[in-house]
């Protein structure tokens, strides 16, 4: 009886470990993953032995992370060639991941906690995506129940009323602490929507030319500072912090519905220099470095070149270049080969990305849209194939509608949850995500693989001497494809229509 009870747990757990996905379909090709308080799906990454490479496949046809092993072999005759050059060598990654929004963090406690501890497992376990890096907010942004600072008592120069907020110890930090534990390379990087309204021109939390007030540049910096240790005091150390999100918005008046905060090259140089830099350098959190920018790609390399302009000491406080995606279709990716060649020593960051924010994006929250996970697919590729260093999502979590978010500016997330059935959906973004963050670690150089028009290609080598390689076929044909690594041999890989996969093995 012991006996026949164990094979039937054995075979239990096969059939389990097979069925990774538990699908809905919301229509034409979308599907769903649903999680719950009892089962989410999750991939355990599995190195192959020497000789051998593993494939991890996701696609919209349905495949979710499915795995199959096979060996190195001589050239398919017909198909694409990509070659691989092992010694040719650029850009050191820091990571991927989402930010811990009071949105996310309000939709995430709506579920029971098993259900909770799932949908954190699958963003930062070994099983899950394994994000390392989180962005958090100082403070409200549209993604809030209401637009708010951290000290809005008028004329509170000394900041004796600053305090965190219901939002950072109920939505925020919890949820930051338990990720940390489970994932505990995850580094914070945090930043500002906006310098309390009575520090600002407009006397506003949003507003066109809303600009801090001069008089107050020291008092602003004090209290970022207070924020970055006071997380640190809850054992939440912010690895970097940027000089502000998105400061364009301000001067664009059909974009500053929700908070901003506007800077010019010329103002916020003096206020780094003067002002932030030299105040966290006199912190308990000297450790945490700073982001220029923070916003779309058409600010580059322009904007960081008129703050060199206006003084070269801005060198020794910035550390990297934070960007963002909104206009990215408009806007050369050429412009990243432009900055990293002017200012090589500053590393590149995407830090916010979200599909559902145009104001055609009909529904916000299209469940199970396989479109919008290529999206992400081929934006990371073409960032990393082009020095940057990381790619960071909005919202971790969202609901169905989009929200919650006072200012009606409702969008997409890779992770939707249903708090009614206590359960969330994870959308084919998600994986696309998994795809990259899952498999390249922090630490990994980009080596040199050549490129295809047929095919979107990219590989690194980790810090673990394995090689990982993403390929997507965005073409509705399937595409054989040959890489050829000079010291392994060749990989000969079938990508059917719409698939991306991710190829990993020893070197």
């Amino acid at each position: 009886m012991a006996e026949i009870s164990f094979l039937i747990i054995l075979y239990t757990s096969i059939i389990i470990s097979a069925e990774h996905c538990v699908p809905r379909n919301f229509g034409d090709d979308s599907n769903v993953c649903v999680c719950n308080a009892t089962y989410c799906d999750s991939v355990i990454l599995q190195l192959p032995h020497d000789g051998q490479f593993r494939i991890y496949e996701s696609s919209k046809s349905g495949q979710r992370l499915q795995s199959r092993l096979d060996h190195f072999d001589t050239m398919m005759e017909n198909g694409i060639k990509l070659y691989l050059q092992l010694e040719k060598k650029y850009q050191a990654i820091h990571g991927f991941g989402g930010a811990f929004t009071d949105s996310a963090g309000i939709n995430i406690e709506s579920l029971s906690d098993s259900t909770q501890e799932k949908l954190l497992q699958s963003y930062f376990s070994e099983g899950g995506s394994r994000y390392n890096l989180g962005r958090v907010p100082v403070g409200g942004t549209d993604f809030s129940t209401r637009p708010y600072t951290l000290d809005d008592t008028p004329e509170d120069i000394s900041l004796k009323n600053f305090s965190l907020t219901k939002d950072d110890t109920d939505y925020k930090i919890p949820f930051m602490k338990r990720a940390l534990e489970i994932n505990n390379e995850l580094n914070f990087i945090a930043a500002s929507w906006t310098a309390p309204a009575w520090m600002k021109t407009n006397n506003n939390y949003t507003g066109f030319l809303g600009f801090l007030k001069k008089q107050y540049y020291q008092t602003y910096a004090e209290y970022l500072v207070k924020f970055l240790e006071i997380y640190k005091s809850r054992g939440l150390k912010i690895w970097a912090i940027s000089t502000g999100n998105e400061p364009a918005n301000a001067f664009v008046p059909e974009l500053v519905k929700f908070n901003d905060m506007g800077w010019t090259p010329n103002t916020v140089t003096p206020w780094v220099i003067n002002n932030l830099g030299p105040t966290i350098n006199n912190s308990t959190s000297n450790e945490t470095i700073i982001l220029a920018l923070d916003d779309q790609r058409f600010d580059l390399p322009w904007y960081i070149q008129a703050m060199y302009e206006y003084s070269n000491e801005i060198d020794k406080y910035i550390a990297g270049i934070a960007t963002h995606w909104y206009m990215d279709n408009y806007f050369s990716i050429d412009l990243y080969d432009r900055t990293h060649s002017a200012f090589p020593n500053k590393f590149l960051l995407m830090t916010e990305a979200c599909t559902g924010s145009a104001s055609w994006d009909i529904p916000k929250v299209r469940l199970g849209s396989w479109q919008r996970g290529e999206r992400y697919i081929t934006s990371i590729i073409d960032d990393l194939n082009h020095w940057v260093t990381g790619w960071v999502d909005w919202n971790l979590v969202l609901n169905e509608e989009g929200g919650p978010n006072w200012a009606g500016n409702f969008v997409d997330s890779p992770i939707i949850v249903n708090s009614k059935e206590d359960e969330f959906y994870k959308q084919p973004m998600y994986y696309a995500i998994a795809h990259f963050s899952k498999f390249i670690p922090r630490g990994s150089t980009r080596i040199d693989l050549s490129s295809h028009i047929d095919i979107r290609s990219v590989a690194f080598i980790t810090p673990n001497n394995t090689i990982v390689i993403v390929l997507y076929n965005m073409d509705n044909q399937s595409k054989n494809v040959t890489i050829v690594d000079p010291n392994k041999g060749n990989i000969n890989s079938k990508v059917s229509q719409q698939t991306i996969q991710t190829i990993i093995y020893r070197k």
